[in-house]
């Protein structure tokens, strides 16, 4: 096993995993990628297991039986990661909307001193491609709704494109985790933060994708709004004991 992998979750992406999938693969220094998939009903689980015979060692694949919520598969994602001992543990889309160049960036950040690296939007003013305003808009106050209610000085925390060292997914209770869509990134973030982790955002451009469908829902975005309020109001009664 190498040093660094990239989970990437995946449901109805055959447009994409191919290529995203080749792409992390041909980095230098190397990273694995295990792909999440909740069994796709295009085939995104069948394309991957091809790609294994050539990748046989570096392409992982998680088959899951059912659509169950990108925090889910993260959290599936993650442990299967810490068993095989990664030091450095990716998150990122499969619909390019993260540059996979930047996973470098983000690597180098964790390896300079932060805990965790996140690839943010918004930490050099707003760097989106191709959103409707109406969803810039609705994501940035998003981050600054979650900073006024929680304290976290995070300028991009619904961020999806993520390095966490080993130790942070290890000191975090996975299975406490409460979101599973949207609220799920800050949720990750919040705890880390209350915990001491040397956070740190690395500034990239975000590109909406061009192939297949987005999956964010109404449903999601109220879960983020109220999530985020109930989760500060735990957090009071609650005792994190310090990273170090």
């Amino acid at each position: 096993m190498g040093e660094r992998i990239v989970i990437i979750p995946t449901y109805n992406e055959i447009e994409n995993v191919e290529e995203i999938t080749r792409k992390v693969l041909s980095l230098q220094p190397s990273f694995d990628c295990l792909i999440v998939d909740d069994n796709s009903p295009d085939g995104t689980s069948r394309k991957v297991s091809e790609l294994q015979n050539e990748f046989p060692n570096r392409l992982f694949l998680l088959n899951r039986k059912s659509k169950s919520g990108l925090g889910t598969a993260y959290i599936e994602g993650f442990a299967w990661c810490l068993q095989k001992e990664y030091e450095y543990i990716f998150e990122m889309d499969a619909d390019f909307s993260h540059n996979p160049d930047d996973l470098i960036r983000l690597h180098l950040a964790c390896e300079n001193g932060a805990d965790i690296a996140i690839g943010s939007r918004y930490i050099t003013g707003v760097n989106v491609v191709n959103w409707p305003m109406s969803r810039v808009m609705m994501s940035y106050f998003a981050s600054s709704y979650v900073r006024f209610i929680t304290g976290m000085e995070i300028r991009d925390s619904t961020a999806g494109f993520v390095c966490y060292k080993k130790r942070v997914l290890q000191t975090i209770e996975l299975d406490k985790i409460k979101f599973r869509g949207y609220a799920f990134q800050i949720e990750m973030k919040f705890k880390a933060w209350k915990h001491g982790f040397k956070i740190t955002e690395v500034p990239i451009i975000f590109t909406d994708r061009t192939k297949g469908e987005s999956k964010i829902s109404k449903g999601i975005i109220k879960e983020a709004i109220w999530g985020v309020f109930a989760m500060k109001l735990k957090s009071l009664i609650t005792k994190f004991k310090p990273a170090y």
